[in-house]
């Protein structure tokens, strides 16, 4: 008699595990589904988004090879072609030299948008800033000093790589709104600063020396020329995601054509 109920005790127990499985396996299998979906989702995005890096630093490099070359016009066809990619620190870096052909043809308009694009677009901070560096360059002339304070305060912070250039510009602009005050301020200290080149440090004495002597108005064609300057040195996106596909490493000089 015990085995008997031994028995119908087994046989209750395997009917409510065959009923629990049967109402668990779809759960399962739609669980395991979905996981299945996710992996060959992200398998697909990255193996996107590396061909989108890779064709960007394959036209990137032959942009800067056309550039070199003295073919301004396919250097920006290419570089307009990157810029509409995915590949964010190619897009930036095309986007700054698409807004410096914008200040050579006299467009600061179109430079500002096309930098501020840029610094948007921009993975890291180093090309971010000086991308907006160059757009408060193309800005000098024409906007208010508060707006340009706006855009160049924040690149003075410690920790930014171009604090000296963006102070340099806040005194250009200080001088272009009649502060010589506050111009000859951020001169000394740019003439006093550990992190400045002699080249910035020269043209911050220089200043000093006109301002003080009543020529500020002079000034301007001392300090202007850093225009040119900012940022001399170049972040190759190469270092930061392999180098091109297919092509030679790029030397680019400047993160727009100057």
């Amino acid at each position: 008699m015990t085995d008997l109920f031994e028995e119908v005790e087994e046989q209750l127990r395997s009917d409510r595990y065959k009923q629990f499985a049967r109402k668990a396996l779809p759960w399962m299998l739609g669980i395991a589904a979905a996981a299945l979906i996710a992996t060959l989702g992200y398998w697909g995005y990255d193996s996107y988004r590396s061909k989108q890096i890779a064709t960007a630093s394959e036209q990137y490099s032959a942009a800067m090879d056309a550039f070199a070359a003295g073919d301004k016009a396919k250097a920006q066809e290419l570089w307009t072609t990157v810029s509409q990619s995915q590949a964010k620190a190619y897009k930036s870096l095309s986007l700054m030299h698409l807004g410096a052909f914008a200040v050579e043809a006299n467009k600061p308009a179109d430079a500002v948008k096309l930098f501020d694009e840029a610094a948007a677009a921009s993975p890291d901070p180093i090309i971010g800033d000086a991308a907006r560096l160059k757009s408060a360059f193309a800005l000098l002339d024409t906007a208010p000093l508060k707006d340009l304070e706006g855009r160049l305060k924040p690149l003075m912070e410690d920790g930014h790589p171009y604090r000296v250039q963006a102070r340099e510009a806040l005194a250009f602009a200080k001088l272009n709104a009649g502060d010589l005050a506050g111009a000859r301020g951020d001169f000394v200290l740019i003439s006093q600063s550990l992190d400045a080149q002699q080249g910035a440090q020269a043209r911050a004495q220089a200043a000093i020396s006109l301002i003080d002597s009543g020529s500020a108005k002079s000034v301007a064609a001392v300090v202007k020329a850093a225009q040119a300057l900012p940022p001399q040195m170049m972040v190759d996106p190469t270092a930061m995601i392999g180098p091109p596909q297919g092509a030679g490493q790029p030397q680019p000089q400047g993160p727009a054509p100057q």
